[in-house]
């Protein structure tokens, strides 16, 4: 497991288990890379190394909308589909479900970059995609059209991207492909499915809105698991009685960590009141009967989130219309397909026992 889920930075290395020289030899090479680019004239910045980075693994059907290049692909199979993106390699794809949540990463990394223009903590996008190496001159095309900066490129040909997302250290990976990113998570992988919404909504541009549910994408499902299998009154009860002890992480939890760590360094900077970064806490529970204890494991792991939410059970699409966030995680399907009706992109978690009952509908 590449153990990316408590946060930041390679897996902690072990006595004689060779992962220390490993990660000398890889410093070596980055900074023979980074000695021979310096010397090459360019205005872009240069792509951060994975292990100061915060990485987003975005893959090409999460990026873009490629419902029509899906379709033939499965009615025509991949030659013609091939085919098709080379003669349409001019055409510019339309955006897809985390296309604006990517615009806005890179808002952020503009704003780093002003302030701490020398330092590599910034996040590093990187398209993961399983399509053929053919299919990438429409891909650079179209991410240059819009001007985004993603120089990193992992063209899988229809193999797995699960080792090439362990070795860019990802923090993240959204994909279209559900069995890929449940393949991700029980990597160790914070993964998501993207969801893009129904209905056309004006999103910041100039601050990044990231909206997670509680149980399951945060924490663990350990108290999910007692709603769905002994009832709310029990529930309650748990909770009441285990206010003190934290809760477990959830596969979203290193994430959340990552944009605290960036939130802060604005802050130092006296740009808290214009900080480009904003968290929200959306959660199903009723604050005066269980919220106590996710607060207080929130603030046991030195985290915290701009907002919290507590709903006591009602739906979360209308809050999010609000929030309007870039993005938002849930474990729970009917909470993403309600987001998605009122025009919130939303991000699947497959993580945790609702798995088990939404498999059983």
């Amino acid at each position: 497991s590449p153990a990316r889920m408590s946060g930041s930075g390679p897996e902690a290395t072990r006595p004689g288990d060779g992962a220390e020289v490993r990660l000398q030899e890889a410093e070596q090479d980055w900074a023979a890379a980074k000695a021979f680019y310096d010397n090459l004239p360019s205005k872009r910045p240069r792509p951060p190394k994975p292990q100061h980075a915060i990485t987003v693994a975005v893959s090409s059907r999460a990026l873009f909308d490629l419902v029509e290049e899906r379709r033939i692909y499965e009615e025509h199979g991949l030659e013609k589909y091939v085919e098709y993106q080379q003669d349409n390699e001019n055409v510019t794809l339309k955006p897809g479900p985390a296309f604006y949540f990517v615009k806005a990463l890179e808002h952020v990394n503009a704003r780093l970059l002003e302030l701490y223009p020398d330092d590599e903590e910034r996040f590093d996008i990187v398209l993961m995609t399983n399509n053929h190496a053919q299919v990438g001159v429409r891909l650079i095309n179209s991410i240059n059209h819009y001007g985004l900066t993603i120089e990193r490129f992992c063209m899988t040909g229809g193999k797995s991207p699960i080792g090439y997302l362990t070795a860019y250290l990802t923090n993240l990976y959204l994909s279209a492909d559900s069995e890929k990113v449940q393949e991700a998570i029980e990597a160790g992988i914070a993964s998501a499915t993207m969801f893009a919404a129904n209905k056309d909504v004006a999103y910041s541009d100039t601050q990044l809105r990231v909206a997670f549910d509680g149980d399951a994408v945060l924490f663990s499902d350990e108290s999910e698991q007692i709603v769905k299998e002994q009832g709310l009154d029990r529930f309650f009860e748990h909770e009441q009685l285990n206010e003190n002890k934290p809760l477990a992480q959830g596969p979203l939890k290193g994430f959340l960590e990552d944009l605290g760590k960036l939130q802060k360094k604005f802050y130092a900077k006296n740009e808290r009141l214009n900080c480009p970064i904003r968290t929200f806490l959306v959660t199903a529970r009723s604050a005066a009967s269980s919220g106590a204890r996710v607060l207080k494991t929130l603030r046991s792991w030195g985290l915290e989130v701009d907002e919290a939410l507590f709903l006591a059970g009602a739906p979360k699409g209308p809050i999010l219309v609000k929030i309007r966030p870039h993005i938002f995680f849930d474990d729970q399907m009917f909470h993403i397909e309600g987001a998605q009706k009122l025009g919130t992109i939303a991000a699947h978690v497959p993580y945790g026992i609702a798995q088990k009952y939404h498999k059983s509908t």
